[in-house]
């Protein structure tokens, strides 16, 4: 292609390049597959046909946005196209003046969002609105308010969508397409035929753990004092569904919005009580079952902070409560006799064995909670040739280990070491899942089942893009860890069914008339 700098596509980067020239595209590919090249190709198309109008390329966080601006740069000859990168930190006025003189804008939806309502611009000029980690546009996210915008305003719109995986649920992916105005999606998986190629050898593995006996006794007296609560909840009358930390998450949103418009009765008040210390209940199980004693135990004292600062009558009356009283005694006992999840002793055993037979390798592992990558890297830390740190998103919580968030220039630090081998496992939350540029690792571990497809996509597509790659997933037999895994993989495979109806009803023009009705 013209213009394309030391980098050529493959067929089916051209393919759906050639798809995304006529119509809005929702392009489905998995990480590590090129769908920024598509991107590019297609901002070159458009400003050849529309000569002096604009690009915006919106991506969620600043280091995602930077890592699109820098392939953008490296790809396009020198003087093809003025190229910005808006941020925060840039005053509005001189945002405005930069707007009049570049040609490809990269920024977040919410630097643009904001710039808009203040009315600094507006988007007549844009050929090209590209939206990266698209699985976000849904709700109230800045994402919706710039793709509406733009839909209004621009003279010549075209839109495209990137993401790995835009979720399972059928009014989700609609959802996303109505609110990007998307014509046509264009979906690949790993096992696409003219994909299979260009993807390296990936192994996956579960190991499933044998759940200890005394972890096991600490979970039953929890149960049955979360078992007590629940009980509380249907006696009143609000709780029919079902108890999960979701379900019961959205009967407290119910009950505090009926008591935000006034119905203060008394049955609603202890209701509200009984479903927070439940929902408490049921993240002090999650943390036995699935991540470490430490971070359990570090937990239980913080809920007893809370009782010792009067956070809330609920809490102090749950920490009163012998059963919990219980619980927290046996679990110190446990963390003074040296007994640890034994997940943690299957990871240690983990890496060890694959550093046996790779002096080099990187491993990336991936866990759910900030307590438990500390936990984890504290103990790979103290084996002989192991560098490990945490990798953490900006948010300023401070954990038991005294540590807040990584401010980005932090975060970007921590991969460039990484990269040179310098740190060899790195443990990561959820912000090492999307989109950011860590390098190719031998290895990735997931800690723990997650129940989301856009999440297990997510983690799973940080190896075997450039070289063959292992997944391991660690699971405690009879714990939500088990669940959790076939709830993600039943959720992939009806991704890839639901994209292909949904396929189908835009090719009838059944999603069509739906999107003109809302706009």
């Amino acid at each position: 292609m013209e213009f394309l700098d030391g980098i050529n596509p493959r067929e089916y980067q051209q393919k759906i390049f050639e798809s995304c020239v006529n119509k809005n595209c929702l392009v489905v590919l998995p990480t590590g597959l090129g769908k920024t090249l598509i991107a590019l190709m297609l901002a070159i198309e458009r400003m050849k046909t529309f000569p002096g109008e604009k690009v915006v390329f919106l991506a969620p966080t600043r280091p995602l946005i930077e890592q699109h601006l820098n392939f953008f740069k490296k790809h396009l000859p020198e003087l093809f196209a003025e190229m910005t990168l808006f941020t925060g930190q840039v005053n509005s006025g001189e945002r405005k003046k930069l707007w009049q003189n570049s040609d490809i804008i990269f920024s977040t939806p919410q630097c643009i969002a904001n710039d808009l309502k203040k009315n600094l611009y507006n988007l007549e000029d844009v050929c090209l609105l590209i939206e990266d980690e698209a699985h976000r546009c849904i709700k109230n996210y800045d994402y919706n308010f710039v793709a509406r915008n733009y839909h209004e305003n621009s003279e010549h719109p075209r839109l495209i969508g990137l993401t790995a995986s835009p979720g399972s649920e059928h009014s989700r992916i609609r959802e996303i397409c109505r609110n990007l105005s998307i014509e046509e999606i264009e979906l690949k998986t790993r096992d696409s035929p003219d994909v299979k190629e260009y993807l390296q050898e990936l192994k996956f593995e579960k190991k499933i753990i044998d759940f200890p006996q005394e972890l096991e006794e600490l979970r039953n007296i929890l149960k049955k004092l979360f078992d007590s609560y629940i009980q509380e909840l249907k006696n009143r009358k609000v709780l029919w569904g079902s108890s999960s930390k979701t379900g019961l998450i959205e009967l407290q949103k119910k009950l505090m919005a009926q008591i935000s418009k006034g119905q203060r009765d008394f049955n609603s008040l202890l209701s509200v009580a009984a479903c927070s210390q439940a929902i408490k209940l049921q993240h002090a199980m999650e943390l036995i079952e699935t991540q470490t004693l430490s971070s359990f135990n570090e937990y239980l004292k913080d809920l007893f902070k809370q009782a010792s600062e009067k956070k809330s009558k609920g809490v102090v009356r749950l920490v009163s409560k012998p059963e919990f009283n219980l619980v927290y005694v046996k679990s110190n006992e446990l963390l003074a006799k040296g007994i640890e999840h034994p997940k943690i002793e299957e990871l240690i055993n983990l890496v060890k064995e694959e550093k046996s037979k790779n002096e080099k390798i990187k491993i990336l592992v991936f866990t759910q909670f900030r307590n438990t990558a500390f936990v984890i890297s504290k103990r790979l830390n103290q084996m002989d040739g192991i560098n490990s740190k945490v990798f953490l998103g900006q948010a300023k919580k401070t954990n038991f280990e005294g540590s807040t968030g990584l401010s980005q220039k932090e975060q970007k630090k921590m991969i460039t070491e990484f990269s040179s081998g310098e740190i060899n496992v790195l443990c990561a939350t959820s912000i090492g899942e999307e989109g950011l540029d860590i390098p190719e690792v031998n290895l990735v571990v997931f800690y723990e089942a997650v129940p989301s497809a856009i999440r297990k996509i997510q983690r799973g597509g940080r190896t075997a893009r450039l070289m063959a790659g292992k997944l391991i997933m660690l699971i405690a037999k009879g714990t939500r860890d088990e669940a959790f895994y076939y709830v993600a993989n039943a959720r992939e495979k009806k991704m890839h069914k639901t994209i292909q109806d949904i396929k189908e009803e835009m090719q009838n023009g059944k999603l069509k008339s739906e999107r003109q009705k809302t706009l």
